[in-house]
């Protein structure tokens, strides 16, 4: 078998704001792995300032695993050595499930890759001044989006308080759900003040209100909160079981957010999941900024789990090169057209 890797930068159609700064573009890395039949690719979707594996030796060790690959060592035990690249555990296992498809780029069939379900996911408001994130809301509800997540503390937060509002005012918690996301802005001393005002707008939850690694003050707002949170961040770099049940029991969230490209592929998104459920914690799976091929392969997996809960999915159209793909987003819900053809020429 031959196994190599290739670095595409995705170009953002236009800056993208979170609270860790502006976007311009997001370097990926594909894993392509060809017998004499068959052919199969994975993503290593790397998230600079943010995956726990973003290292200098990154490349190198996707050199290694090419040569390891080549040599005959088995997807399983690759993914052991590779606890502390969860992205790069990712890659390896969606390129192993690629190689073994019927069709490379259909790794988990099912009625939505047939065309015949679709999945509901939230529309995404990046952060920006007040007139581009209006514009964004309004896009997105005529889009026909029933549940909106917006990225705040990119601006004051009595604006986006005031934005949130003039969603409700014309729309009901029954009509739009509303999601916020702080990736962890808040200050642990202000953030219960600042969740009880957006908890008024009858909002679904926040995603990571205060910074990631600091347990007992998110235990406290946990506890505390008349807004249900997400943790998000908070499962980087958590890789044991171990860690996992006393993060949970520590913490006791509302709800966990699955990037399966910062935990570890789709068996640490399984594990996660199984925890959850026996804490009582909801969950949901949200990309994390690949290009359609991971995105795709998210999706696929994502739509076996049965979750009725809108999942963060609608990252394709983010890119002016990204991959063709069958992906498409209609009436708030991720589509897979097969009658569309991929087009990967990387």
């Amino acid at each position: 078998m031959i196994a190599t890797f290739k670095k595409h930068i995705l170009n953002f159609k236009r800056p993208s704001g979170t609270s860790r700064g502006v976007l311009n573009t997001k370097e990926t890395y594909f894993l392509i792995l060809k017998t004499e039949e068959s052919f199969g690719v994975g993503e290593c979707g790397l998230l600079r300032g943010l995956s726990i594996d973003d290292r200098p030796d990154y490349e190198e060790e996707l050199e290694g695993v090419c040569e390891n690959i080549a040599m005959g060592v088995n997807e399983e035990d690759l993914h052991e050595a590779l606890t502390e690249f969860p992205s790069i555990q990712f890659g390896v296992e969606t390129a192993f499930k690629s190689l073994h498809s019927e069709n490379p780029f259909e790794l988990f069939p099912s009625e939505f890759t047939r065309g015949e379900a679709s999945i509901p996911i939230n529309g995404l408001v990046w952060m920006g001044d007040k007139s581009f994130m209006k514009e964004q809301i309004s896009e997105k509800l005529k889009q026909g989006f029933t549940c909106i997540k917006m990225k705040i503390s990119a601006i004051d937060f009595k604006t986006e308080i005031e934005l949130l509002k003039s969603i409700r005012e014309e729309f009901s918690a029954s009509e739009v759900e509303l999601r916020v996301d702080a990736n962890g802005a808040f200050s642990p001393k202000d953030a219960l003040e600042k969740l009880k005002v957006l908890s008024d707008l009858k909002l679904h939850s926040i995603e990571q209100p205060i910074k990631q690694g600091q347990w007992q003050e998110m235990a406290r707002l946990c506890e505390e909160t008349p807004l249900p949170i997400a943790l998000d961040e908070e499962l980087i770099g958590v890789f044991s079981e171990e860690e996992k049940i006393e993060l949970l029991d520590t913490i006791k969230p509302q709800f966990i957010i699955l990037k399966p490209s910062l935990i570890g592929g789709f068996r640490g998104s399984d594990s996660w999941i199984n925890l959850a459920e026996k804490h009582n914690a909801g969950w949901w799976i949200t990309s994390a900024l690949e290009s359609n091929v991971g995105l795709s392969a998210i999706s696929q997996y994502t739509f076996t789990k049965n979750s009725k809960l809108p999942q963060g999915l609608g990252t394709g159209s983010l890119y002016t090169n990204n991959i063709e793909s069958p992906l498409e987003v209609l009436s708030g819900k991720l589509h897979y057209n097969p009658t569309v053809d991929w087009d990967f020429q990387i």
